[in-house]
């Protein structure tokens, strides 16, 4: 994806229809942010774009300017369609939309989320809207139950796309986009631009510009340290660890007794971890990868057969407990951390016999390896794990989504939708996760309520 420059900088500077220009000037609205600046020459053409911006940036009223400036306020069917990921946003997308909109005549926003009954919604679609802000899971369930005609549809507002994708709102998205002309205008924004979000993009645009209104700072690199390995490599871990305090870790070992032996003690220590490696069951593989992609563990301790096709978009930290056999897996290892424009660290213990491979390896660096003294801290503060992962007894083979279940969660505001993570669904399970503080009121949540007319069983892993 490339960076683009633009010189304008004015809103009065853009083709907007009169009565927009009125407005954001009634409302202050001036001088353009970054990504609007970018992004709206581009979207007042009609032209498909993918836009990389983070939330607070003024992208939602990029986008609104977009699907305004080209409705026909006569024509009472939805011309326009905003996916979100959550409720919350939708509520507040939809918000801003209707303040641009307030000197407009007549135009209706209309909000499909979870927490509020498909019946009321399908009586306030019948009286049409110009305007759909939606999750996917509740978007679906109306066009799936025939409550919207989206066939006139002109533009689709993909909105933080890739936390969708997080949210496994994939198929969702595939199956609603498959009720909209394909002569649509396809505008889809994401904070990142991982493979997943490049290929959507791929199937669901036509010639999109691709623009970049995420300043990047310093480009990611990591940052290599090198510890002398002169003690039990156990304490030595949880010594780094513990003066680290990275998001998460993954730990490198080069048998699994070494593996068996790491684990044993960060565990005694209420460190959160688990272990990875080739004696595991493959349900205990699946789920430790899981909860460590999702954050509901902080520690994962592998060999490197065993995390071969682990793959974590925000890795902070990588320890070597010894090093590696040769130069290619070293590099392997550590290229986990520094992804996706964040700075990774990566540590590696050198025991005296590792002399050699130091040497090695230090000929692909430009200054000599300086190796340091773990430092023993005054007070151990273990890592533990922010969020939980609940296993529900249902998964594709129930027709349950990720929507279904983020519903059962907030309904009722039992949860928020800041308290549910990352959510996968298999044939026959589903993982969340959610805080762990609110995780006992989770899992009554599910095992107390029907999802879909259907009783669940969920556990905490």
């Amino acid at each position: 994806m490339s960076d683009n420059t633009s010189e304008l900088i004015h809103f009065k500077q853009l083709n907007l229809p009169p009565a927009l220009l009125n407005r954001l000037d009634e409302i202050g609205y001036q001088q353009m942010t970054l990504v609007q600046s970018l992004s709206l020459p581009v979207t007042l053409d009609k032209a498909d774009a993918v836009v990389r911006a983070n939330t607070g940036t003024g992208k939602t009223t990029a986008f609104a300017l977009t699907l305004l400036s080209k409705l026909d306020v006569k024509r009472f069917s939805p011309q326009a369609l905003v996916l979100c990921p959550t409720r919350e946003l939708a509520q507040q997308v939809a918000e801003e939309i209707r303040l641009l909109a307030k000197t407009m005549s007549n135009i209706k926003v209309l909000t499909l989320c979870g927490g509020e009954p498909t019946r009321i919604q399908s009586n306030s679609l019948e009286h049409g809207a110009h305007v759909l802000v939606a999750t996917p899971g509740r978007m679906l369930d109306h066009l799936q139950q025939s409550n919207v005609d989206l066939s006139e549809l002109e533009t689709l507002v993909l909105d933080e796309a890739d936390r969708m994708l997080e949210m496994g709102f994939q198929d969702e998205l595939t199956a609603i986009i498959s009720h909209i002309s394909k002569t649509r205008q396809t505008l889809l924004f994401s904070a990142t631009y991982p493979h997943n979000i490049k290929t959507l993009a791929e199937q669901i645009t036509t010639n999109a510009v691709q623009i970049n209104a995420v300043q990047e700072q310093d480009k990611a690199e990591i940052e290599q340290q090198f510890y002398s390995l002169d003690t039990d490599p156990s304490q030595l871990v949880m010594s780094l660890l513990s003066e680290q305090q990275p998001d998460n870790c993954l730990v490198f070992c080069n048998t699994k007794n070494q593996v068996k032996d790491i684990v044993s003690t960060l565990r005694a220590n209420k460190f959160s971890v688990l272990a990875l490696h080739g004696e595991l069951e493959q349900k205990d593989r699946e789920q430790a990868i899981i909860q460590f992609s999702n954050g509901s563990l902080r520690v994962l301790v592998a060999t490197d057969v065993a995390s071969r096709g682990l793959d974590i978009a925000e890795l902070d930290l990588v320890i070597n407990v010894h090093m590696a056999h040769d130069l290619a897996t070293h590099t392997h290892r550590i290229g986990r951390t520094g992804r996706a424009g964040k700075h990774g660290v990566a540590i590696t213990l050198i025991a005296a016999q590792d002399d050699y491979k130091m040497r090695l390896l230090e000929d692909s660096f430009t200054n000599p390896i300086q190796l340091r003294t773990v430092p023993t801290p005054a007070n151990m503060q273990p890592l533990r794990a922010n969020m939980a992962t609940l296993q529900l007894s249902g998964g594709k083979k129930d027709k349950l989504r990720p929507g279904d279940i983020v519903g059962a969660l907030t309904k009722d505001n039992a949860l928020s939708a800041d308290d549910i993570g990352k959510i996968k669904v298999e044939s026959n399970f589903a993982f969340v996760a959610v805080n762990s503080r609110l995780a006992s009121q989770a899992l009554e949540r599910i095992n107390n309520n029907k999802i879909k007319g259907k009783r669940f069983r969920a556990k905490a892993l």
